[in-house]
């Protein structure tokens, strides 16, 4: 068999064509495939890098202190990464820019540990500030209502005091006498001319000593009051009296007796029961009546 040299050489042309065009075919697809693997890693990443920088963002927003310099320092740390993630979102995903915007948020972090760090500890002082704060209100509270309660008690104390200090009298009497050199005692209303009241101040250590200024009252049948009349005031209280008396009170026992003499505009006296009451200042100390017919 003859076979001729120039067809066989493009043959051989023709294999070497087809065997070096399904080699770069192979090549160009699988440098496709690496190229786009590659950009998906790129974009991969990108998204990464911003939703760290988006965590940072709502990490700043969740944070809140008192202290101006360190709220000054998050704003301006806040502003960085807003900054950093909108220039991010604008570009196309490269390795460069990638590595730049990872270098940023490594800067950024660093920042932020040492920020956080202090927000920390500033929070937990407020915390515990707050908590002294509110223990030392609770205190006060408390110590309020014992006041409060001393006060009562002080007051109910100073009340029983002044109660127990007050000028007491007993054992009240009332006589009516006849007019004559021998005065002697009587029922009748016609011969009355005087009448004698008498009863005791009590003993009481509580009492300030010194003199006692008291008022014998006494009203006759048609309620008027007999005998040298004065009248006083007790702030808005007005007392009528027949007799005032000073007595030097020393804290002890003492037995009072005072003579109501009828003035001319009493007699003669009104037969009926004559009321016979004994102040100190606006108090009454007690009383008696007498029956005169």
């Amino acid at each position: 068999m003859i076979v001729n040299p120039q067809f066989f050489n493009y043959r051989i042309i023709i294999g070497s064509l087809i065997v070096g065009m399904t080699a770069l075919g192979v090549f160009s697809y699988n440098s496709y495939e690496s190229n786009k693997a590659h950009q998906r890693f790129l974009d991969q990443e990108k998204k990464l890098v911003e939703s760290e920088l988006s965590q940072m963002i709502l990490r700043y927003d969740d944070l809140s202190v008192t202290n101006e310099l360190i709220s000054e320092q998050l704003d301006s740390a806040k502003t960085t990464a807003k900054s950093a993630l909108e220039e991010l979102r604008l570009m196309n995903s490269d390795f460069s820019v990638l590595s730049r915007f990872k270098s940023e948020v490594a800067v950024i972090k660093a920042k932020n540990t040492s920020l956080f760090k202090i927000v920390d500890s500033i929070n937990l002082l407020n915390e515990r500030l707050e908590s002294e704060k509110h223990q030392a209100y609770t205190e006060l509270n408390e110590q309020q209502k014992v006041n409060t309660s001393l006060i009562k008690i002080n007051n109910s104390l100073n009340n029983k005091i002044e109660e127990g200090a007050l000028l007491t009298a007993n054992s009240f009497t009332a006589k009516a006498y006849k007019s004559g050199v021998n005065a002697s005692t009587t029922t009748k209303a016609a011969q009355t001319n005087r009448i004698d009241v008498c009863f005791t101040l009590a003993e009481n250590t509580l009492t300030k000593k010194g003199m006692k200024d008291i008022y014998i009252q006494i009203l006759n049948p048609l309620n008027n009051v007999i005998g040298k009349k004065g009248a006083v005031e007790f702030g808005q209280f007005l007392l009528f009296y027949s007799h005032k008396q000073r007595i030097n009170y020393n804290n002890d026992v003492i037995n009072v007796c005072s003579s109501v003499l009828a003035q001319e505009n009493d007699k003669p006296f009104t037969e009926g029961t004559y009321y016979v009451s004994v102040f100190h200042k606006e108090r009454k100390l007690g009383s008696t009546q007498i029956e005169l017919n």
